[in-house]
């Protein structure tokens, strides 16, 4: 009965998150432009900058939203 309820409660927030819109972030970068200079950590942990591979290799960026969460 509890689950019950619970059921609009959560039906109401899914409803607010879905209805939320979030913006791009402004940028000048069109399309060909060369990627800003940016540092992430690497599986190991260490340091990895973009810099650190232009000229020498091709790089390709992926983006797993959410990944290896719970959620």
């Amino acid at each position: 009965m509890r689950i019950l309820s619970l059921l609009p409660l959560a039906t109401g927030f899914a409803a607010m998150l879905g209805a939320q819109q979030f913006a791009p972030p402004k940028t000048s970068l069109k399309v060909g432009d060369m990627a800003p200079d940016f540092t992430l950590p690497a599986t190991s942990g260490a340091k990895v900058r973009l810099s650190d591979f232009r000229g020498k290799s091709n790089v390709i960026l992926a983006f797993f939203p959410a990944a290896f969460t719970g959620g």
